[in-house]
């Protein structure tokens, strides 16, 4: 199934259109097929300069038991042979990604002071610039996906310690509830309690839009100086807990895409893919998971 995911949707990306691992190629006729081409008296073995038993060697010699037993017990080429995804490289990969992104945030963390905004919202533009080329590009780059990783990181950074110096503690709750819905939304997968189908899929991207569309239009209010409330009381806090079951929703089609395309023989370097997939539904999850504790702590 193809993801609505725009990260995993691309063209060129780990989808079964891709012909990877031998989906979408033309299929070749059996050796033994009748017609056209096909090997004199319709064997598969009419070609062969030995004759028509596949083992036999020159003048029509036998290979040994031992050849046989030899070429029957060799290791056939697994995924690092041949190149392919595995899920070693999406956990590697998303690790990297992920210790970037801290790094540049612990970076912002101790170089900037609470009051300076104007670092944060400088990474925070780049880096979503750096996403939608990530996001659109036909190719993967790691080098672009370490420098989106750094560059959120570091606004991270920057917006966690505000946060922090307002709610002490509410960085460490931040990261510890993001786990916790990461966690149980790789249990539910991995159980088979949460199915990513077509339906769920389609559910799931117009609650995603109407959540979107809901957030620009405050976004707007509030620069005309209206406030909606959308982030601030009981509305506030059931917002935040949609935002929230959104950002899980987005981890769950990137596990389905993921296996997708392991099952599929993605190439290797899809893996940067993956882990950039990751990576924006973590970040999503954390943000959402940041303002909603902010609520529910108000001024204590």
């Amino acid at each position: 199934m193809r993801s609505s995911n725009p990260v995993f949707s691309r063209e060129g990306s780990f989808t079964r259109d891709t012909g990877y691992a031998g989906f979408g190629t033309t299929q070749q006729p059996h050796p033994g097929a009748q017609g056209p081409g096909a090997p004199a008296g319709g064997s598969p073995y009419g070609n062969n300069p030995y004759g028509n038993n596949p083992y036999a060697g020159p003048a029509g010699a036998q290979l040994t038991d031992e050849q046989l037993s030899e070429m029957y017990q060799a290791p056939s080429a697994g995924p690092l042979q041949t190149g392919r995804m595995t899920m070693d490289d999406v956990v590697a990969r998303t690790a990297l990604t992920l210790l970037t992104l801290v790094a540049a945030g612990a970076l912002a963390w101790f170089a900037l002071p609470s009051d300076n905004y104007g670092f944060a919202v400088g990474a925070a533009l780049a880096a979503f610039v750096v996403g939608m080329v990530v996001t659109f590009k036909r190719s993967v780059s790691p080098p672009l996906i370490l420098l989106y990783a750094g560059l959120e990181g570091f606004f991270l950074g920057a917006i966690t310690k505000v946060f922090n110096t307002i709610w002490p503690g509410i960085a460490i709750q931040a990261v510890l509830g993001t786990a916790v819905v990461f966690g149980a939304m790789l249990v539910a997968y991995k159980s088979g309690r949460i199915r990513v189908t077509p339906r769920y899929t389609r559910i799931g991207l117009a609650i995603a839009m109407g959540f979107l569309g809901l957030l620009l239009v405050n976004l707007v209010a509030s620069a005309l100086g209206a406030d909606m409330g959308l982030r601030s009381g009981p509305l506030g806090i059931v917002v935040g807990l949609v935002g929230i079951a959104l950002g899980a929703f987005f981890l769950s089609l990137d596990f389905a895409q993921i296996e997708e395309a392991i099952r599929y023989g993605a190439p290797q370097e899809e893996a940067w893919r993956a882990a950039f997939g990751l990576t924006l539904s973590l970040v999503w999850i954390y943000l959402e998971m940041l303002r909603l504790i902010a609520i529910l702590r108000g001024d204590d």
